[in-house]
């Protein structure tokens, strides 16, 4: 069979379906290259390079591990299995560690998807522009020839390791939840890896101290066939069964995590979608806040978010004296710009959410354990806690359909610019359209890396403005 890896190794990582696109011998082809171009290449000192590997629930992650890590030791690498791990929890080990990663999952994907998110050591970035097109070139021609080569490298061993309950003692010690007021949890895990990772940080299953919550469990079940719902909480129609259980049993929020449990979403006491924007904002408040305690200077202090965060992001961080950073969608990317500029926290509207005292990396149980924090120090509801970091009406993502994207986009920016208001337009992120009038509004439109469909985010001072910018820009992009 005839692989073009191209096609599914994409901006921040690999995704593609099992076994037509990603199976054992790409895993192993893949695994090779990613000993050569970053193991090998990272390796300081005398010692053993070494690789950590963990992987999600899906039925096909454990066999592509094995192959995956069969290419590593092959290049005289040695592997460090850890087992079932959410991607945070590997971020930990490649951190806590100081060693190149590999993380088996698809995230939200379905069931017949798997892919691999890759980080260099210390859980720093590897995108397509940091590592990733040397990586997928090198595996191509290893595909494309047949041949293993260093056959004179003496192979590198395996070693198996639970990290489970060092990760979740490392979290415990960056949130303490120990002096907060009871709260009553409901956490759905969608059959992901937060059936793993919650009963360790949350509760006692790593051993460590009761926390003041009560939780209840939904979906813990390990299933990467996903039997209740898709793990993708972005998808309203995935928070269903959160909201109405937080609802009929008056819980304090409900918190859903994505299928390798990197992102998580909140509800409300409601059971009200809580915008991961507005999260963004409270969380950067408080790390600024934190930040002051310890005696540095606000202004000293930077907090990444992407181009399609809520205005009201770089707002609040400007108005607690600290510096906002705007960057691309993707954790390459925020990752990346978070390490240029020393930043504390990042955060995008897709609740991917990073700590630089998380090297950096993106963890949804971490931002779990803020929002919890910020509930259990105060006496009032989480939407009251939540209600000064959410200011605008937004769309919310919506996808259009596109036979060229480029045409379509340059449609947009002719019609922006021709229109009554005067506009500014940059291109960090696709087209982002801003108005120069009252009231406010913006939108932005990308396409997306992996689908022919454009993205179209558009937010706005008042519900009526947002509605009637949406409804023009998609007519535009719409068009026959």
């Amino acid at each position: 069979m005839t692989h073009t890896l191209s096609d599914f190794v994409k901006a921040y990582d690999v995704r593609g379906l099992v076994p037509q696109q990603l199976n054992v011998d790409v895993a192993w082809a893949l695994g090779a290259a990613f000993a050569e171009v970053v193991a090998r290449a990272e390796l300081d000192g005398d010692g053993p390079a070494r690789v950590v590997i963990g992987h999600d629930m899906r039925p096909s992650s454990p066999e592509l591990v094995e192959a995956f890590a069969a290419g590593v030791t092959a290049r005289g690498v040695d592997a460090l299995l850890i087992g079932l791990a959410s991607t945070d929890g590997l971020y930990y080990a490649s951190g806590a560690l100081g060693i190149p990663g590999a993380m088996f999952t698809a995230s939200h994907n379905p069931a017949e998807y798997n892919g691999i998110k890759l980080c260099r050591a210390g859980a720093r970035p590897v995108g397509q522009e940091s590592g990733l097109a040397d990586i997928r070139d090198r595996a191509q021609e290893l595909l494309d020839s047949g041949t293993s080569g260093f056959s004179d490298v003496p192979a590198g061993q395996i070693e198996r390791r639970d990290l489970t309950a060092d990760y979740a003692s490392f979290l415990r010690g960056i949130a303490d939840l120990s002096e907060i007021r009871p709260l009553r949890v409901i956490v759905d895990a969608g059959n992901g890896m937060a059936g793993l990772t919650v009963p360790a940080v949350l509760g006692t299953a790593a051993g460590l101290p009761a926390l003041p919550l009560t939780l209840t469990e939904m979906y813990f079940e390990l299933d990467g066939t996903f039997p209740h719902h898709e793990a993708n909480p972005l998808d309203p129609k995935n928070l269903v069964d959160l909201q109405e259980a937080v609802r009929t049993k008056g819980a304090d929020l409900g918190i859903a995590f994505d299928g390798d449990a990197d992102r998580c979403f909140v509800v409300d006491e409601k059971g009200d979608p809580v915008s991961p924007s507005a999260i963004t904002a409270m969380i950067a408040a408080r790390e600024i806040a934190r930040e002051v305690a310890s005696g540095r200077s606000a202004a000293d202090v930077a907090i990444v978010h992407n181009a399609i965060t809520s205005a009201a992001v770089p707002e609040i961080i400007a108005e607690h004296g600290a510096r906002p950073v705007r960057t691309r969608v993707g954790h390459s990317f925020v990752k990346a710009v978070m390490g240029e500029h020393d930043a504390v926290f990042g955060g995008e509207h897709s609740a991917h959410y990073y700590f630089r005292d998380f090297w950096f990396a993106d963890t949804g149980m971490l931002a779990a354990m803020y929002v919890l924090a910020a509930l259990g120090e105060s006496d009032i509801p989480l939407s009251e806690v939540m209600a000064p970091f959410d200011r605008y009406p937004a769309s919310g993502e919506i996808n259009s359909t596109v036979s060229d994207a480029a045409e379509v986009t340059e449609r947009v920016r002719a019609w922006a610019l021709d229109g009554p208001q005067e506009v500014g337009v940059d291109e960090l992120d696709g087209l982002t359209v801003t108005s120069s009038a009252e009231p406010m509004w913006w939108f932005n439109l990308r396409p997306s890396n992996t689908e022919p469909l454009l993205r179209l985010n558009v937010e706005a001072a008042d519900r009526a403005t947002m509605e009637r910018v949406r409804d023009d820009v998609l007519a535009v992009v719409r068009k026959a």
